[in-house]
């Protein structure tokens, strides 16, 4: 049946793909694949390209340029949503991938409210996938909350004085996208006495993973997109990581 599926392919192991995703990917006709700019590869499908099979499946890459003000860029998303669209009603089912979950700040959530709009009639169905966050908080060793503990999620657009209060008030703070704001971030946590109470991780779940405890390490280095700076409290949240 004709259909459109939002699948979260996780940070970025392949086995941490859920059954679920891996069916509805090998079964799709075509697989819409976002990436941040015309020439770039998409991270999304290099987790899953193991399971397509490019004789028989379309594999539509869709651009989605990243940029802090969204404003001018809706003509992306209509077309997006557009070339999704038309082919489910030529009869397809189509998946469209993405990394972590399509409900946790994904590139997904752009076509779906135009796509809720535009084509009320279509079918969607929303594959979970196991986020970042999730995924870099096991590999640091640093739970995200016990008990009556409170967690607090900020995108990049965080200012000081709300981040002050942020950090004040909840018990763990995820800092997502942190790489263009680190250094700011780092001079606020070390105002308040927090600079060892985080750690930086680096695109979880891949061959490029990386998790550093020393942030001050980090201050004036350029950094990668898909990383995040989780803090705790206070010093020594840490605990053993299991084996995997």
């Amino acid at each position: 049946m004709a259909q459109i599926f939002a699948v979260g392919v996780g940070p970025g192991d392949p086995e941490l793909v859920t059954r679920k995703a891996e069916r509805v990917i090998r079964e799709a006709d075509v697989i819409c694949a976002p990436t941040g700019a015309a020439e770039a590869s998409s991270y999304a499908l290099s987790i899953v390209e193991e399971f397509i099979d490019r004789e028989r499946q379309e594999v539509l890459v869709q651009v989605f340029p990243m940029k802090k003000n969204q404003e001018g860029l809706d003509p992306f998303w209509e077309e997006a949503a557009d070339q999704v669209a038309a082919r489910v009603r030529q009869g397809k089912k189509v998946a469209f991938i993405t990394i972590g979950d399509p409900f946790l700040y994904s590139t997904y959530l752009y076509i779906h409210r135009i796509i809720l709009a535009k084509y009320p009639e279509m079918q969607i169905d929303v594959v979970p996938g196991i986020s970042s966050i999730n995924a870099a908080s096991t590999a640091a060793g640093f739970p995200l909350a016990m008990a009556a503990e409170r967690i607090a999620v900020l995108p990049a657009t965080y200012e000081d004085e709300e981040l002050k209060r942020t950090l004040q008030q909840f018990d763990t703070v995820v800092l997502m996208k942190v790489n263009r704001v680190f250094d700011r971030v780092y001079a606020v946590l070390k105002e308040l006495g927090r600079e060892k109470c985080g750690v930086f991780v680096r695109r979880v779940g891949s061959s490029d993973e990386e998790i550093i405890f020393d942030l001050e390490s980090l201050v004036g280095k350029k950094l990668d997109y898909l990383s995040m700076l989780i803090v705790k409290k206070q010093e020594g949240g840490r605990l053993a990581t299991p084996a995997a």
